[in-house]
């Protein structure tokens, strides 16, 4: 007779492991799109909040994107690199590092807006369904939409 105590161990059985899994789909079907514009996914919800403020300190973008800065400053760096930002202290406080979008960065906005919309016929959701998944996910962030 099986032992019902480990019952809890089974990957069926867990949370996390939907969520991580689809996760990881989500952000592969994303691939062709963003292949498009040169961009990961992390770059890509970087540029969508840089393109939402314009420009951002670096721990104000870990606080929305939920990254520390050790993964940020590379990514920074990186899209740096692409002509798509530019990194400055700020000027009243040195130790705060400011991101900001070049005209470059600002244009690929415009190569960007029709992704929503494709991938969400990626999906095998319906609008209400997109909208509960939406409003549970924020709700297990502990952001409330």
């Amino acid at each position: 007779m099986p032992n019902n105590k480990y019952e809890c161990l089974k990957l069926d059985n867990q949370l996390c492991f939907p969520l991580y899994a689809a996760s990881r789909e989500v952000v592969k079907r994303y691939s062709p799109y963003l292949e498009k514009l040169d961009l990961t996914y992390t770059q890509y919800i970087t540029m969508m909040v840089l393109w939402e403020h314009g420009s951002i300190t670096v721990k104000d973008a870990g606080q929305l994107l939920y990254l520390d800065s050790g993964t940020l400053t590379p990514l920074f760096k990186k899209l740096e690199e692409k002509g798509l930002v530019v990194r400055a202290r700020s000027k009243t406080d040195e130790r705060n590092l400011i991101v900001s979008l070049t005209e470059k960065g600002e244009a690929l906005k415009d190569k960007a807006v029709d992704v929503p919309t494709q991938m969400a016929s990626c999906l095998n959701l319906d609008q209400d369904e997109v909208t509960q998944l939406y409003t549970l996910l924020h709700k297990l962030l502990g952001t409330e939409a």
